[in-house]
């Protein structure tokens, strides 16, 4: 058993939204995904998805970028990212899989993912006070996402989780670093970045690590804790 990460996989399967129109590193994308997954990772393996998932708006037209990631091997654990339009409440989330028989796909919010002694834990998390884009309106949604990401940690210790591993949507700057320290998280993933100077943003900490799909050149990152 081994756990992976792979973020902001933005399928355009149910949509039509291919990402090439972003440059050539994007061509091909959904076969260059599957075909790396299926050589790295069987179905004992644990892969985690911090958010961009699909391009859809509404649920049902992610249901064929769903068929796509619920096929592919192992199990996947999907946080929210701030293009998940289609993201709606748990509950409607979990009927969701059980119409459709995804028993291979488990989602994150609020809660925690368990695997041994590991905690899988999430929060989409937002731009931060120190981002020059901040304004008034942030600030509360960056406040909800810090308490989410306490939520998940808590939620994850009372389940007698004694390893936790952080996913966050955005790059874990001002607030939610702080956090993953008090809770002695031993790695933070995040995506979000796309932009040619990807590099330059992947050690915000020794235990950070970057794992947008195209920073990966699509292949999901293995995690060592």
């Amino acid at each position: 058993m081994a756990i992976f990460a792979i973020s902001d996989l933005h399928l355009p399967i149910g949509v039509k939204k291919p990402m090439d129109i972003f440059g050539k590193r994007w061509e091909n994308y959904v076969y260059r995904i599957k075909e790396n997954w299926e050589r790295e990772i069987t179905d004992e393996d644990y892969v985690i998805i911090p958010g961009d998932i699909s391009w859809a708006t509404y649920l049902e037209e992610a249901k064929a970028d769903f068929d796509f990631i619920n096929k592919l091997p192992g199990t996947k654990i999907i946080s929210k990212g701030n293009h998940d339009y289609w993201w709606t409440t748990m509950s409607k989330l979990n009927k969701f899989k059980e119409e459709n028989g995804y028993d291979t796909i488990h989602f994150i919010h609020n809660n925690s993912f368990i695997i041994g002694d590991i905690g899988i834990c999430a929060s989409r998390g937002w731009i931060t006070p120190m981002d020059k884009d901040f304004k008034g309106e942030d600030d509360k949604i960056y406040k909800r996402e810090l308490i989410r990401m306490e939520l998940s940690l808590e939620d994850a210790k009372k389940r007698g989780a004694t390893e936790l591993i952080a996913a966050i949507h955005y790059p874990p700057y001002e607030g939610f670093l702080e956090i993953a320290e008090r809770y002695s998280v031993k790695r933070v993933l995040y995506g979000h970045l796309h932009s040619e100077n990807m590099n330059s943003y992947n050690e915000i900490s020794p235990f950070t690590a970057l794992v947008s799909c195209d920073y990966l050149s699509f292949l999901p990152k293995k995690i060592i804790l």
